[in-house]
């Protein structure tokens, strides 16, 4: 790849790599930071990677980039001690954005991942799994249960609006 091709790359994605960090770990400075040290590993390594792969290289840099710094600082939760019977609520209100805000927040790490990955960035199956290392039916599980879990959390639409 050259520099050329690089900054083009910086130009394309790094809102969405900032986004999708930013969801994540819910720190903005700290966003930020993960996301300079993924694009020096990727300015590094720039050479050998070809410019088609380059959008998954970046995310799957910035991804692991963060869980190194969320395995560093111990703000991980076992999927196992989520308790998923607590996360539902039956107040109105209407501002349905920050009420799935607070859903997604509330899933754990890796499933949260997935979720955004999938959602909101638009990845493939087999792109998240090339991403967080998950092989595709993993990936299928992690989102299946994290819409069960915000299924659950918001309740019916009647509940919500």
């Amino acid at each position: 790849m050259t520099a050329e091709e690089y900054n083009r790359t910086v130009d394309e994605h790094a809102d969405g790599v900032y986004r999708f960090i930013v969801h994540n770990i819910k720190d903005k400075d700290e966003a930020k930071d993960v996301v300079q040290d993924a694009f020096e590993k990727f300015w590094k390594n720039h050479e050998n990677v070809q410019f088609e792969k380059a959008k998954s290289y970046l995310f799957t840099a910035a991804y692991h980039t963060m869980i190194d710094r969320i395995r560093r600082s111990k703000k991980t939760e076992p999927m196992d001690d989520a308790d998923y019977n607590n996360h539902s609520h039956s107040k109105q209100y209407s501002d349905l954005k920050e009420i799935l805000r607070d859903a997604v927040n509330k899933l754990p790490e890796i499933q949260r991942s997935v979720v955004l990955l999938r959602d909101y960035e638009g990845y493939s199956y087999e792109e998240i799994g090339e991403i967080t290392g998950l092989n595709e039916s993993q990936v299928k599980v992690y989102i299946y249960r994290a819409r069960v879990a915000l299924k659950e959390y918001i309740g019916s639409m009647s509940n919500v609006v």
